[in-house]
């Protein structure tokens, strides 16, 4: 790898940053063209749907009038040779005439794996691989998972005092919130990343949430509640809005034995009641997560209280933890502390590729687990 090839495969990785948020369960994928020791072209993968970053990229040559033949093309993942929701990337590169494709890293699904790459070489096409192979994973790390292994990428959020207290102790009319209003808005990106967001129970009768990105750009992931024993108010605000977003209960199957007509009730609503086997020796969360990566959710994010996600540490199935940590000391007059619930942990979850961005007077921190990086062999 030259300390070209990397220059420009890094402008390609900034470009497909763009992405996140829009595009997903698609990959991000960023594209620069370059000819002459001169960058002619530009994209990234923008929505879902939407053209993908090569076609971007070969349409920004057009707009600057300039003919891409023979030119060399840095992306960021395999380019596709499928038809999908838009045409092969593959053909577009070839119809080019471009000299050389530099890709950073294969694209894992069963409908690529190299196959796009040997069209290119069949086609007379250089091209070269690994090129910043791992920060192009770790940027794909969900969407690599789920393509390798066939299971979702789980992501653990929350917002905290410094003394780790995720709520209020006291109850008023007026909401209120721990992070700031700049936190609240990143926080949707998250959202917008998922095609599942859960909680439990308490959060939904403490806060009768939506759990919707704001604003959606097209987005309505699926909102999961854990309810073991079918508390759930009827007239919350997830069960009005069954039409705007799909909702899961996922329930036990004691809890729909003992109370048949709540559970029929919540059905008519609209709402998906969810079993789990009341069995012992397997993990429901393990079981929940398996029945909806079969339903083709890539990313789940949890924003449940301290139990919930004491829940998915503790049983080792987070893959990447987001902490918004604001200037605040509740001591008594907070609640909900996450140290608690942390207390059967038995071992150190210790975070890889930490980022650590302040926001206005919070701090966001965000990681990846060691079992979220050996599922997709960066470690």
């Amino acid at each position: 790898m030259s300390a070209e090839d990397e220059r420009y495969m890094q402008m390609a990785l900034k470009l497909a940053k763009r992405g996140v948020g829009g595009v997903e369960p698609n990959p991000i994928v960023g594209c620069v063209i370059v000819k002459r020791e001169r960058v002619i072209g530009q994209g990234w993968h923008k929505e879902f749907g939407g053209p993908h970053a090569e076609i971007r990229a070969l349409e920004d040559c057009k707009k600057l009038r300039v003919n891409p033949r023979d030119g060399t093309m840095y992306v960021t993942l395999e380019p596709c040779c499928h038809e999908g929701k838009t045409g092969p990337c593959t053909e577009a590169i070839i119809d080019a005439g471009l000299r050389k494709a530099v890709v950073a890293t294969i694209d894992p699904s069963a409908y690529a794996s190299g196959k796009g790459i040997d069209l290119l070489r069949e086609a007379g096409i250089e091209v070269q691989t690994g090129v910043c192979e791992r920060e192009a994973k770790l940027l794909n790390a969900p969407f690599i998972k789920f393509a390798t292994i066939g299971k979702c990428w789980v992501i653990l959020k929350w917002a905290q005092s410094l003394d780790g207290k995720l709520a209020y102790a006291e109850k008023t009319d007026q909401k209120q919130w721990i992070s700031n209003e700049q936190s609240r808005k990143d926080a949707h990106k998250l959202r917008r990343r998922a095609q599942a967001i859960l909680v439990g129970i308490n959060t939904v009768i403490a806060d009768d949430p939506l759990l919707t990105p704001r604003p959606s750009k097209g987005k309505k992931p699926i909102r999961i509640v854990l309810d073991s024993s079918l508390r759930i108010p009827i007239r919350c605000k997830l069960m009005r809005t069954t039409k705007k977003s799909p909702v899961i209960v996922y329930t036990s199957e004691s809890a729909v034995q003992a109370n048949p007509k709540v559970a029929e009730s919540i059905r008519k609503k609209g709402v998906e009641v969810l079993i789990y086997p009341d069995a012992e020796g397997r993990s429901n969360l393990q079981f929940l997560l398996d029945e909806i990566s079969k339903r083709g959710v890539q990313q789940l994010l949890v924003e449940g209280g301290p139990s919930v996600l004491a829940s998915f540490l503790v049983e080792q199935l987070a893959d990447e933890v987001c902490v918004y940590i604001a200037p605040k000391i509740f001591g008594s007059s907070g609640s909900a502390e996450i140290s608690r619930s942390l207390a059967d942990l038995a071992y150190i979850v210790g975070l890889e590729h930490v980022d650590v961005k302040r926001i206005g007077d919070n701090v966001r921190l965000t990681g990846l687990t060691r079992k979220a990086l050996s599922e997709v062999s960066v470690v």
